[in-house]
């Protein structure tokens, strides 16, 4: 005769290997993490080439009679001088013979301020492109204007190049903590995403059963909790196979970054980006910044442990609550309305990302990530971007395993009289009447 931990484990495993045997998860394993660097490189790519570019082409009216000329050299594309007058300039535009026109008053070079008439649109590469086509312009003209000797114009043309150093035991090296804060949306958002999806396929195996009676068979001689507890570990345990290959291919393809780029980028063009890049760079015009960054960046192993941990212990509270939410339905369309409550608490602390990343040890990221229900999402977020304080992870652990327990003991009450009712849509005053059955 099967003991209880043998019959969990029997669930287990059937769970386990029918999930992991399935084409669809061999797919998704595969592709998953190829069609994730496919979408961020394309809007890597999309965003490094639009950067201040507009389809709008701008006429000059200059009446400084030395802004437009240079303005103009700078960028054919978008700047034409023009003679006409405002008025004929204005009904163009209202015509649609022309985009727009930017009007320098004779004051321009001391005040600074000028206006574009345009019939509307553009986006901010629009502005971005007028703007920093002129700044600059104006900033020479006016050192020209006081007598500042080249050097200084050239000094002031250098303008400023700030770069973080990380102070530790073993000496100075690069601090990437942008690159660490958007490291923590992306981890922040995948558990987000893997706790929807895995959740969902417990909900969703839930009511197959139920709906197939199959469960009645599987009660017969297993008891309710030991049915969804085993279910609940054996989809986990597919997630954390499907993350553990993800992190594997991540990190395999990251130690080549440096290599893959480098086929990619030939010296010349490795030489004329350094060379804008500054002083700095220019003393090592054969290395492109982005193998640098690949040579030198290196993420802490304890970010991984974390982000494995919050992933397994957000999955098993969430998990536990849909499958009480899949024990109470016959079919998938009624379980929209109960599982609202369960998803809100997932897509709440997407809310709070921009705010962890922009400032991860403020009160509000440490107050918000220490709510269990937030922790899995924001404090991997925090995690990634900072040296979060041990207390605040060892009391995240705590919290995590206490909300846990709570979950699986509400969901088990709800669950046992749940997977054997059939025929009633339930409500919420009906959960509320299964859990205090004895």
């Amino acid at each position: 005769m099967k003991t209880k931990g043998s019959k969990i484990l029997t669930i287990i495993q059937h769970e386990y290997i029918s999930k992991v045997k399935s084409k669809g998860f061999i797919l998704s394993t595969i592709l998953a993490p190829l069609a994730i660097i496919l979408m961020y490189g394309i809007i890597i790519a999309v965003t490094l080439m639009s950067r201040g570019q507009t389809e709008k082409k701008i006429a000059v009216l200059d009446k400084t009679g030395q802004i437009g000329i240079d303005l103009v050299a700078r960028d054919t594309s978008k700047f034409f001088i023009t003679e006409k007058t405002q008025d004929v300039l204005t009904k163009e535009v209202l015509e649609g013979k022309l985009d727009g026109f930017l009007y320098l008053t004779e004051d321009f070079i001391n005040t600074g301020k000028a206006n574009v008439y345009t019939s509307g649109g553009g986006g901010l590469g629009f502005i971005e492109s007028i703007e920093s086509n002129t700044e600059d312009i104006i900033v020479n003209k006016r050192l020209n204007e006081i007598g500042a000797d080249k050097s200084i114009i050239d000094l002031v043309n250098k303008g400023v190049s700030i770069t973080t150093k990380k102070v530790t035991e073993e000496g100075t090296k690069d601090d990437y903590s942008e690159v660490l804060a958007f490291m923590g949306y992306i981890l922040g958002f995948l558990i987000y995403g893997l706790m929807f999806t895995y959740g969902s396929f417990v909900m969703r195996g839930v009511i197959e059963e139920k709906a197939n009676r199959i469960v009645e068979v599987i009660a017969s001689s297993v008891r309710p909790f030991e049915i969804m507890f085993g279910k609940v570990v054996g989809i986990g345990a597919v997630g954390l196979t499907q993350v553990l290959f993800w992190l594997i291919i991540m990190t395999v393809l990251f130690m080549a970054g440096g290599s893959i780029a480098a086929m990619f980028i030939s010296p010349s063009d490795a030489t004329a980006i350094s060379g804008m890049a500054g002083a700095g760079a220019a003393n090592q015009p054969q290395q492109h910044e982005i193998i640098q960054f690949f040579t030198n960046f290196s993420i802490s192993p304890w970010v991984i442990v974390a982000f494995l941990f919050y992933f397994l212990s957000g999955y098993f509270i969430y998990a536990s609550l849909f499958a009480a939410v899949g024990s109470a339905v016959d079919q998938e369309q009624d379980a929209s309305q109960l599982s609202l409550p369960v998803s809100l608490p997932i897509i709440i602390p997407i809310m709070f990302i921009p705010n962890v990343m922009s400032n991860p040890d403020g009160t509000l990221a440490t107050v918000m990530s220490l709510i269990p229900f937030f922790t899995p999402i924001l404090m991997i977020a925090r995690v990634a971007a900072t040296d979060v304080p041990l207390w605040q992870i060892g009391l995240s652990v705590i919290l995590l395993a206490a909300t846990f327990l709570g979950a699986l003991w509400v969901a088990s009450k709800i669950y046992r009289v749940g997977i054997l009712m059939y025929g009633k849509k339930p409500t919420f005053k009906d959960l509320v009447k299964w859990f205090r059955l004895d």
